[in-house]
C-alpha cells in the first residue's frame, strides 16, 4: 500500500475516535478498538490478523503497566481515606506566610497529584482551599488557579499516572529518565506558571460579577466537610510523606546507582529498584500499614475496593490505546509518515512540534487527556527510533500537546468549574488558561531541553 494511502487510513482512523466520542457518544475504549479495525483491516492487514494485533496489543499494554497503573490508583486512595493526603496539603499550607499560600497550594497540588488522579486531587484540596481564602482573604479564582497548575502537571509528567507511566514503555526507555525529566521539567514550568497566571488575574483576567456562579454555592458544604473532618484523627506529617516518597526515592536511587556505575545494569537491586510494580507495591504495603492504625482493616480494605473500581476506566482506556499503537506499528506508518507529511527526521525541533500538534488535535477535539497522549505517543513510537534525540522528549511533547485545551468537552473542567462556584466563562479562565500555559511553558522547556541534552 502507498504511504500517501496508509496516512489517509491513519487520518480516517483519528477521525473515527474523535467523531465516535463526540457523537454517538461512544466510550473512548470502544472507539478506539474500531478505529484500530479500520487501520488494520484497511490497511490490508486482514481481519483475523488485525483482531489478534488488537488483543495482542491490549494484553501487551496491560502486562507492561496494568497492575502499576491499578497499584498507584489504590495508593492514592488510601492516602485520601485515611487523611494522609489533606495532612500533607494542610502542613504545607500553614507552613508559609500567607502572600505565598497559593504557591503552597501549587506545591500541594503538585505532590499529591503524583498518586492520586486529577479529579479527585482536586476535591481533596478545595476545601482547604476555600478556607485558606477566607482565612487571607484571598480570591477563589487564585486558589483554583493554583490547584489546578499543580495538580495538571504532576498528573500529566510523573509517574504512577497513566500516561506518564505508559511512556516508557510505548516509547521505549527508562522509567527513572521518565520520573527524573518528569519533576525536573514540571518544577520548572510551574514557577513562571504561576506567575503569568498570578499577573493576568491582578491584571483583571477574573470578573467576580461574570464569572462566579451567584445562585449556588457548592462551597458551603465542601467548607463544612472540611471543618467536619478536620477533628478526625490524621497520620502526622512524616508519616503522609512516607508512601507518597518511596516509590520516587526508590527509582531515582535505582537509576542513580547504574547511572554511576556503582551498580551494574542487571544487577538484582538495580533491577529491583527500578521495576515500578516492586516500588508501588512497596509504597501501598506502607500505606496499608498506615491505614490499618488510623482506619482500621475493614475501611483499608473497603478504600482499595473502591480504589480499583475507579482504575477501570484508566486501564481500559491505556489497553485500548495499547491496540490501536499495536495495529499501527504493524502497518509500517512511520515511514509512510514521513514521505507524506515530508516529515525531515533529522530535525527535532520539528518532530517534537509536530507531535504536539497531534496530540494537541486529540485534545480539542475530544477532551480526554489520556486519549490523546496515549494516542499520539502510539503514532510518534513509530517515527521516534529514526530521530536523533532521546524519546523522552518526544513523550513529553505528546503529553504537554495532551492538555493544551481543556474545555467544556473535559470531565475536569466541570468537576474544577463546579467545585470553585464558577460559571463557565469562569472555569475557562480558572482551568483552560492555566492549563494551556502549562502546556505552552512545558513545550517551550522540552524543545530547550532536547536542544541542551538530546540523548539525556
Amino acid at each position: 500500500m502507498s504511504s500517501t494511502l496508509l496516512v489517509i487510513n491513519l487520518a480516517i482512523s483519528i477521525i473515527l475516535i474523535i467523531g465516535l466520542i463526540l457523537i454517538p457518544k461512544l466510550s473512548p475504549v470502544v472507539s478506539l478498538i474500531i478505529a484500530s479495525a479500520y487501520m488494520g483491516i484497511s490497511c490490508g492487514l486482514g481481519i483475523a490478523p488485525t483482531l489478534s494485533t488488537i488483543a495482542s496489543g491490549f494484553g501487551s499494554m496491560m502486562t507492561s503497566i496494568g497492575l502499576p497503573i491499578a497499584l498507584g490508583v489504590i495508593l492514592g486512595q488510601l492516602m485520601s481515606d485515611t487523611g494522609m493526603a489533606q495532612k500533607i496539603a494542610t502542613t504545607l499550607v500553614h507552613a508559609v506566610p500567607p502572600k505565598y499560600v497559593t504557591w503552597a497550594l501549587a506545591g500541594a497540588g503538585f505532590l499529591l497529584a503524583i498518586p492520586v488522579f486529577f479529579d479527585i486531587t482536586f476535591i481533596i484540596l478545595v476545601p482547604i482551599g476555600i478556607a485558606v481564602a477566607k482565612e487571607i482573604n484571598k480570591p477563589m479564582a487564585y486558589v483554583s488557579t493554583a490547584l489546578i497548575i499543580g495538580d495538571v502537571i504532576a498528573q500529566t509528567y510523573i509517574p504512577p499516572t497513566p500516561n506518564p507511566l505508559a511512556a516508557p514503555d510505548i516509547l521505549g526507555y527508562n522509567l527513572g529518565t521518565q520520573l527524573v525529566v518528569g519533576i525536573v521539567l514540571g518544577v520548572i514550568v510551574l514557577i513562571p506558571a504561576m506567575l503569568i497566571t498570578s499577573k493576568a488575574l491582578k491584571a483583571g483576567l477574573f470578573n467576580d460579577a461574570k464569572d462566579i456562579n451567584h445562585e449556588a454555592d457548592p462551597l458551603h458544604d465542601l467548607a463544612n466537610h472540611e471543618a467536619n473532618s478536620a477533628s478526625l484523627p490524621k497520620p502526622p506529617f512524616a508519616l503522609s510523606m512516607l508512601p507518597l516518597m518511596l516509590p520516587v526515592v526508590l527509582i531515582l536511587i535505582g537509576s542513580l546507582l547504574q547511572a554511576t556505575g556503582a551498580a551494574a545494569e542487571d544487577s538484582t537491586i538495580v533491577l529491583l529498584l527500578s521495576d515500578k510494580i516492586f516500588t508501588l507495591t512497596i509504597a501501598v504495603l506502607v500505606a496499608y500499614l498506615i491505614s490499618w492504625k488510623y482506619i482500621g482493616l475493614k475501611k483499608a480494605e473497603s478504600s482499595a475496593n473502591t480504589a480499583l473500581n475507579a482504575a477501570g476506566v484508566a486501564l481500559a482506556i491505556t489497553g485500548a490505546g495499547g491496540s490501536f499503537g499495536s495495529v499501527i506499528s504493524s502497518t509500517n506508518i512511520g515511514d509512510a509518515l514521513i514521505s507524506a507529511l515530508n516529515i525531515n527526521t533529522g530535525s527535532v525541533i520539528g518532530v517534537l512540534l509536530f507531535a504536539y500538534f497531534i496530540s494537541f488535535i486529540f485534545r480539542v477535539a475530544q477532551g480526554s487527556g489520556t486519549v490523546a497522549g496515549i494516542t499520539s505517543m502510539t503514532i510518534m513510537a513509530t517515527i521516534a527510533p529514526s530521530v536523533p534525540v532521546h524519546p523522552v522528549w518526544i513523550a513529553m511533547a505528546c503529553l504537554a500537546g495532551g492538555i493544551s485545551i481543556g474545555h467544556v468537552n473535559d470531565s475536569g473542567f466541570w468537576v474544577c468549574t463546579n467545585l470553585s462556584g464558577f460559571t463557565v466563562t469562569g472555569g475557562l479562565k480558572t482551568y483552560t488558561w492555566p492549563i494551556f500555559v502549562v502546556s505552552a511553558l512545558t513545550l517551550v522547556a522540552t524543545l530547550i531541553g532536547a536542544s541542551l541534552f538530546p540523548m539525556a
